[in-house]
């Protein structure tokens, strides 16, 4: 068998990150913070203020989790950084303004290739998503989305943000597979970097065309889009 044929004989669950790969984040809040940002006199770039703020929740999760106390939530991870990027860049705000912007996160919409991609390879295994979200905010995104995941995961029930190896575990004993039999979907790096290291098979979907780092643990497939992954797998 094709390395292909090999992967799709071996795999029984396909398990998303929902933040930037499923649902479109950057543009997403890109365009809810270009009025906020407008409406409060700031002429930056929306696009950079939006960067610069999913760089520093990144950050902030990342250190949450090497503390290895108890879990910090998502939203209180947002509401931290978000109210961060606003106080360095001279950004006057309420505790209100923190609340909305992070919110925004809820109502995040697909990328268009998504729903038709997903739709594909729902016919041969099951999906799954897991994300570092909060399970309430994870389920009032489901109204958005609207993709029929069959079971959609949050970090919080392992205590940690991933890329902790513990989440991926978690979420496989929860699917009741083995690692080796879950094919982990992202458009980030760190995210396909921990999955695989944790003993998962990993898709790295490369929308900003950015060349992978020379980790150790590479990516099983590199694709464009969704739809590139539906023609392989499914």
């Amino acid at each position: 068998m094709t390395g292909i044929e090999t992967l799709k004989s071996s795999i029984k669950v396909c398990m998303f990150d929902q933040y930037g790969t499923v649902v479109d984040m950057q543009g997403g809040l890109r365009d809810v913070a270009a009025d906020f940002l407008a409406a409060r006199g700031w002429t930056g770039n929306p696009n950079a203020f939006v960067t610069w703020w999913r760089r520093t929740h990144f950050e902030n999760s990342m250190i949450d989790a090497l503390l290895q106390r108890q879990h910090t939530a998502y939203r209180e991870v947002g509401h931290l950084s978000v109210r961060q990027v606003m106080d360095r860049a001279g950004i006057a705000h309420t505790e209100d303004d923190v609340r909305f912007l992070v919110a925004a996160i809820e109502r995040l919409q697909c990328f268009p290739e998504v729903p038709a991609a997903l739709d594909r390879l729902h016919t041969r295994f099951k999906l799954v998503v897991l994300s570092n979200g909060d399970p309430d905010m994870l389920e009032e995104a489901k109204k958005h989305h609207r993709i029929p995941f069959d079971a959609v995961i949050s970090v919080a029930e392992a205590n940690a943000f991933k890329p902790h190896r513990a989440t991926y575990e978690m979420a496989a004993r929860k699917m009741g597979v083995t690692m080796d039999q879950v094919l982990f979907v992202a458009n980030h790096e760190f995210d396909c970097v921990g999955a695989k290291a944790a003993g998962m098979r990993t898709v790295f979907v490369d929308r900003r065309r950015r060349p992978f780092a020379r980790w150790p643990h590479q990516p099983d497939l590199i694709v464009a889009s969704m739809t590139e992954l539906a023609d392989l797998m499914a």
